[in-house]
């Protein structure tokens, strides 16, 4: 359980109702096949044992009397297993026949969970046959132990501080008030839910959005084992309609109407860390559930989840475009508000034809249509200089123009020259303070332009060059609004081509075409042959592996040795794990020794979970060491 990793699955055996030494067999066939494939905790559906569907069947001794006797066979079956189970079963207890789900780990019965909310309507008539449970666990003598028997036990894991479990059974999770919400507040950081729940029109969509609901509602992994095949048809049909979910992703999801097991990963320590970030879910102080522990060893688990590589970027097309619209419209907003309280009669867009000021230009027109402004009061402000390629000047013109904009052209190569004159510095050296000045230059050009006309000068960088600090201070990393602020660079790609492909000017999206088949550079080192000399990604890195340690970094705090692991599993085939290891180091180190330039952002709108304002989302001294961050890195990458 490396990195909080823990391998759980949901399994549906084939049953026969009422025939307990058959399910008992495929129970434990269906055990032995999970702990196979490394799963640790294990869930069954609701009263398996002897199937859900027995009816009056459950007032019979003979039945009820086989499936205890089956329970202790089939956790002594458990004995050699490392893992934890949870089984339905029926079992009268006291007098009373209860619903329960037992926890079973190396041979013992370690606690029986009892149904709270026994449906009585419709197709179900649970009360008929059963009781609820008691409204606080007890210890019960169960054989020769005193077992805990009740509501909302939790299972702690000896050695895993981040690996509690509680369990709840079908009916439970939809009910006004689920007895998992008290076990995630006490602690539980994933619940089992054995459940019984047929098939009618509709059902499983509402099932999914219930269960993903209920997961991130408690930031939890939640794990569902539903009846399927075997059960009696007299009246319904099940599906054993499984899932596995965390924090409202859904992870794993059978196929209804096939009995078998599903498996996925929980990570444990990110839902831990999510609920120290979240000020709205109270850890409650008081300790009122009963605890049990169960053994389990402490291994590495094989990854099988999906990461996605680029988690900026949704993968289905009209999901994507649905994403990008939004985003744009989010940027737009921000603008327009600040427009309209600032007063401003223009704004000002410093244009090189790249992807981020395309952005910039796009949103800010955007924002004019919103406010019913005609977009001539948008002055787009081509700069070119030593490094500039007719490419990118001629895509900055016809973009500007296609728009609507104003083209005004200030050309820095003489006054930069005399910069360097002024300061003694050597042209000939291409130094970053040749590169800096040029940026500089050009922001002091858009800054005077902007109080001469009563302009807004809007801000052109994007969040991944905030993280990595690949902005000149003071130079584009200034402007009077930053609205791509918040936008990662593999999402404005993205952003870009959803207007290129959506609008009806044929020029424009000719031109945005070409900006997004042209190299990401600054343009600050004179080009050779014609062509651009300076790439960002060959300095810094690739941005979508940039985007994804950003991403696991920031959303959920992970630790790099941890990124390192799943930057190898999800990029798998695109780069050599040596290549992640030198970027990721890039990242470490850049992200601490540039915060300074965060801490004095301008303002600008947060379109995502992940951003970097200094004061919203991200606040950090910017005198922060990196050292422990590197050697948690150095560690991972030496024990692979």
């Amino acid at each position: 359980m490396k990195d909080g990793f823990v391998k759980v699955a949901a399994a549906t055996p084939d049953i026969r109702v009422a025939d307990v030494a058959f399910n008992k067999e495929q129970i434990c066939r269906m055990m032995d096949e999970a702990v196979l494939n490394g799963a640790k905790i294990v869930a069954f559906p609701e009263l398996c044992i002897t199937g859900y569907t027995c009816g009056d069947l459950f007032t019979q001794e003979v039945l009820l009397d086989h499936a205890r006797e089956a329970l202790f066979e089939i956790a002594a079956h458990t004995r050699d297993k490392d893992a934890l189970f949870f089984v339905g079963a029926p079992l009268s207890i006291e007098g009373e026949l209860y619903n329960v789900a037992a926890a079973l780990n190396k041979g013992r019965i370690l606690g029986l969970v009892t149904k709270t909310f026994l449906p009585n309507y419709g197709e179900f008539y649970e009360m008929r046959q059963f009781r609820e449970g008691p409204e606080r666990a007890r210890r019960i003598l169960l054989g020769k132990e005193w077992v805990p028997f009740g509501p909302q036990i939790i299972f702690e894991a000896k050695g895993m501080e981040n690996l509690s479990v509680a369990a709840e059974i079908c009916e439970d999770v939809w009910s006004p008030i689920p007895p998992s919400i008290q076990a995630a507040r006490e602690g539980a950081a994933v619940i089992v839910n054995c459940s019984a729940s047929d098939e009618t029109i509709g059902k499983d969509a509402y099932r999914e959005s219930l269960i993903g609901g209920q997961s991130a509602r408690l930031t939890a992994g939640y794990i569902y084992a539903n009846a399927g095949e075997g059960e009696s048809t007299t009246d319904l049909v099940f599906g054993g309609h499984n899932m596995i979910a965390e924090n409202g992703t859904i992870l794993a999801v059978s196929r209804r109407f096939e009995n078998g097991i599903i498996y996925s990963e929980l990570d444990v320590n990110r839902l831990a860390s999510e609920r120290r970030k979240n000020t709205t879910f109270k850890m409650s102080n008081e300790r009122t559930l009963m605890r049990t522990e169960f053994d389990i060893t402490i291994t590495e688990t094989k990854l099988t989840r999906r990461f996605d590589s680029r988690p900026f970027v949704p993968d289905e097309e009209k999901e994507r475009a649905k994403r990008c619209e939004e985003i744009l419209t989010i940027q737009a907003m921000g603008l327009k508000k600040r427009l309209m309280h600032t007063g401003a009669k223009s704004a000002v867009v410093g244009i090189s034809g790249g992807l981020d000021s395309t952005l910039a230009l796009l949103v800010t027109a955007k924002a004019f249509d919103a406010l019913g402004l005609d977009r001539k009061k948008i002055l787009a402000v081509t700069m070119p200089c030593f490094g500039t390629t007719d490419r990118t000047y001629n895509n900055a013109c016809r973009m500007s123009l296609s728009l609507g904009a104003e083209l005004r052209e200030v050309a820095i190569k003489d006054a930069v020259t005399q910069h360097f004159k002024d300061i003694g510095h050597d042209p000939e050296d291409h130094s970053v303070t040749y590169e800096n000045s040029q940026a500089r230059e050009r922001t002091q050009v858009i800054m005077d332009i902007a109080n001469e006309i009563g302009g807004l000068v809007i801000g052109t960088g994007d969040m991944s060059e905030l993280a990595l600090g690949w902005a000149t201070y003071n130079g584009d990393h200034m402007s009077m609004y930053g609205v791509n602020a918040s936008v990662p660079k593999t999402l404005v790609r993205h952003l870009v081509r959803y207007y290129a492909d959506t609008t009806e000017d044929k020029e424009l999206r000719e031109v945005l075409y070409d900006v997004l088949d042209t190299p990401v550079s600054p343009e600050l080192l004179p080009p050779k042959d014609g062509k651009i000399a300076q790439k960002t990604e060959d300095l810094v890195g690739p941005y979508e592996l940039h985007d994804f340690f950003l991403y696991y970094f920031l959303r959920f705090g992970y630790a790099p040795g941890k990124i390192y692991r799943i930057a190898r599993y999800a990029f798998h085939g695109e780069y050599e794990d040596a290549v992640i290891y030198k970027w990721l180091c890039t990242f470490c180190r850049r992200f601490f020794s540039q915060q300074f330039k965060r801490s004095c952002l301008p303002d600008g709108p947060k379109v995502g979970t992940v951003a970097l304002s200094p004061r919203g989302d991200w606040r950090m001294p910017s005198d922060a060491c990196a050292a422990s961050w590197m050697r948690d890195l150095e560690a991972a990458a030496t024990s692979e």
